[in-house]
């Protein structure tokens, strides 16, 4: 399976957010988009994902166009953006029953109990979402983008808020979904992390790309610095 992002162009007014980004996901790996605010970093996301229509540019699915306002796509993705999309006054398993029915999936509790696990929330069943923390809120926002087993799933800068354990529990559950087969993309500021947890590596500087290649492949590092340094806010 292979997402693609073909020559995306973004305006808001005058400001030209994308300029014809090029971009592909392939499944079993994680592709990660870096780079300095204002970027163009979560309009790529939004767009890909199907949030924003792009004013050029066309996004396609193994060859075939895909659109935010086809439901039969938004069934196929998971999503994990700065809204958790979560209620506030139900608890976290309520709150997962309620997506499950969304979904049409089971709503036994050891799915949902399992899903929790998965990203290291489990003793979060019975609480409520207003009475968590930010990072708390993240894994089981998660858990909703992954009750489904989206084919494709994109992630907004998914670690802010977590300590050291939920970061690593998230990365686990990363990996094991791009193991699984599943379309992995996610966007952050944080080069390291990007570069130690993706496959693939495309960095944005002011609505372009400017590197696109292997994680590991000799040099990124050394790319990623040099087009990010310096960089200021949006």
């Amino acid at each position: 399976m292979t997402l693609e992002g073909r020559g995306i162009v973004c305006n808001y007014g005058a400001v030209r957010a994308l300029a014809g980004v090029d971009v592909r996901a392939a499944g079993r790996e994680i592709l990660a988009i870096v780079g300095p605010n204002g970027a163009g970093k979560t309009t790529l996301l939004k767009v890909l994902s199907g949030e924003r229509r792009p004013d050029s540019g066309e996004v396609v699915l193994d060859g075939c166009p895909v659109s935010g306002s086809d439901a039969a796509w938004r069934a196929r993705i998971g999503l994990v953006s700065h809204r958790t999309g979560l209620y506030e006054k139900l608890t976290v398993t309520e709150n997962l029953r309620f997506f499950a029915t969304l979904h049409g999936v089971a709503r036994n509790g050891r799915t949902l109990t399992a899903t929790l696990e998965a990203v290291g929330a489990g003793g979060l069943a019975t609480r409520r979402i207003e009475a968590l923390s930010r990072g708390q809120r993240q894994r089981v926002a998660l858990a909703r983008s992954l009750l489904h087993a989206p084919e494709v799933l994109f992630l907004d800068e998914p670690f802010t808020g977590l300590d050291p354990e939920g970061a690593a529990a998230l990365e686990r559950a990363l990996a094991t979904r791009r193991d699984e087969g599943t379309v992995v993309v996610l966007v952050t500021h944080d080069l390291r992390r990007g570069l130690r947890l993706a496959d693939r590596v495309v960095v944005l500087r002011r609505g372009r790309k400017v590197f696109d290649g292997e994680a590991i492949e000799e040099g990124a590092g050394e790319i990623l610095d040099r087009f990010t340094a310096g960089a200021g806010g949006p």
